[in-house]
């Protein structure tokens, strides 16, 4: 275990670099899931359009043989109706039948303005169903080698993740069990770096500057020192330690000569 604050902070760090390598890895992660996620909903909404599309020139199909159907029947009675008008010698009834088959002939002209719209509409559906199918097996072809390598790079993030989490661990059994508590706690909350170095008397967090003395509690290292502004924990680098080191010398120097 550690023995002093500052060789605590120091395993402190080694952990929060691999945690920060962690979260990174997470997010990549997620953003990768996102993508595979988003390709097989495209190929998702473009089946079922493709169904829709199925659907729609089926019923299509359905009422444009009605309506031949029913158009046929219209020429037949109109024959008939011919047939009889040709044998009648009764003019009432000749009239009749006229009136008869001039409504026959309003009825098969009716329907076979309705066949023609149906037949225009079958042929746009028709082609929507093609585009919808070609843009299917582009989307199922082009995005095959997409999704190895996305599902590759999601495994090598997992294998890297473990080898990250074996080596934490291991470092966090070293650790001084309360500094490493109160670390995953502002860790969890922050989910970023959480001991951050004072330098020049600045947060390099937060990047707000503090007082000398709370720099001086600092550098004394025999307790934790947060930041009063975004809680994070403050260590002195080595480099400002040591120029700190030298000032002292040079004044204590300069105090000599004096």
């Amino acid at each position: 275990m550690p023995e002093t604050l500052s060789d605590t902070l120091k395993n402190i760090l080694e952990i929060q670099t691999l945690d920060m390598q962690m979260i990174r890895l997470v997010r990549v992660r997620k953003d990768r899931e996102k993508e595979l996620e988003q390709i097989r909903l495209l190929r998702v909404e473009l089946k079922n359009q493709l169904g829709e599309r199925e659907k729609e020139l089926e019923q299509l199909r359905s009422e444009t043989a009605f309506v031949e159907k029913k158009i046929e029947e219209e020429k037949l009675k109109i024959k008939k109706l011919e047939a009889q008008q040709a044998v009648t010698k009764k003019l009432e009834e000749f009239n009749s039948l006229t009136k008869e088959i001039t409504s026959s002939e309003r009825e098969k002209t009716q329907l076979s303005q309705t066949l023609q719209q149906l037949e225009e509409r079958r042929i746009q559906e028709e082609e929507l169903f093609a585009k919808t199918k070609l843009s299917l097996e582009d989307s199922t072809n082009n995005s095959k080698e997409l999704e190895q390598e996305i599902v590759k790079t999601i495994l090598e993030i997992n294998q890297e993740g473990s080898q990250l989490k074996a080596e934490r661990a291991r470092l966090a059994e070293e650790a001084d069990p309360h500094v490493l508590s109160v670390y995953e706690r502002l860790l969890s909350n922050k989910k970023d770096e959480v001991v951050v170095a004072l330098m020049n008397r600045v947060c390099s967090g937060c990047h707000i500057s503090l007082t000398a003395q709370h720099e001086n509690l600092v550098r004394r290292a025999d307790k934790l020192i947060f930041c009063e502004h975004c809680s994070r924990i403050h260590y002195l680098p080595e480099t400002e330690a040591e120029g700190e080191a030298a000032t002292t010398k040079r004044r204590r120097r300069r105090a000599l000569k004096a």
